[in-house]
């Protein structure tokens, strides 16, 4: 009898962590929401970081990370989304196709060009994301790192915490030496806070904490 209802169990089990999710929408960012009391990771689409910054054709940064992230906000905070679950992703969050009133909240997200298609993991809004590009929609509009390259040169000390601090104070067998934006080797060097390396928000900075100029 024991056993018997031990199988029971696990077949119980896994139909409950499966079943839809059903709760009032809260937005973290354009691509993950909270439904109810559930973190929930849009399926196949992909936002940038809300720190990421994009760039005007006149070469002016703009914030669309948080942008994007506000676009969301006004078009779902505070409905409530019925979830269908898809995975879990490596952060142990529900990944889950969801909708609002019928509307696919990810293939709205995607065809307004608030976030691109994962089509790593589903081809669910390739075409949706190919329209948002013919009509320049979002962020289709600037020019922008793939959310994905982004996180990789955070992940990579390439990325400063802040745009306004952006000097590398990098340490080699040449020394404290601070690269400036734009210059030859800047865009390669990583910084390794772990290691002594810093960022720096001006030149001066740089210079009394003890670092020098790079010479190119």
């Amino acid at each position: 009898m024991l056993r018997l209802c031990s199988v029971l169990v696990l077949l119980v089990l896994p139909a409950m962590a499966w079943a839809d999710l059903h709760g009032v929408i809260r937005v973290i960012d354009a691509d993950t929401v909270d439904v109810g009391e559930t973190r929930v990771r849009l399926h196949a689409i992909d936002a940038p970081e809300q720190d990421q910054l994009c760039q005007t054709d006149q070469g002016a940064d703009f914030a669309c990370g948080a942008w994007a992230t506000a676009r969301v906000v006004e078009a779902f905070e505070g409905r409530r989304a019925t979830c269908d679950h898809v995975d879990r992703d490596r952060y142990g969050r529900v990944v889950a196709r969801c909708s609002m009133l019928g509307i696919d909240m990810g293939r709205h997200i995607v065809r307004e060009g608030w976030a691109f298609a994962a089509r790593a993991y589903g081809l669910d809004y390739d075409l949706d994301e190919k329209v948002a590009y013919v009509a320049g929609r979002g962020l289709h509009a600037f020019q922008l790192q793939s959310p994905t390259q982004f996180r990789q040169a955070q992940a990579k000390g390439r990325v400063p915490p802040h745009p306004s601090c952006a000097i590398k104070g990098n340490i080699s067998d040449n020394g404290r030496v601070f690269h400036m934006p734009g210059q030859r080797f800047y865009q390669q060097t990583e910084i390794h806070e772990a290691s002594g390396e810093r960022w720096f928000c001006s030149e001066a900075a740089a210079l009394r904490a003890g670092w020098r100029a790079a010479s190119y």
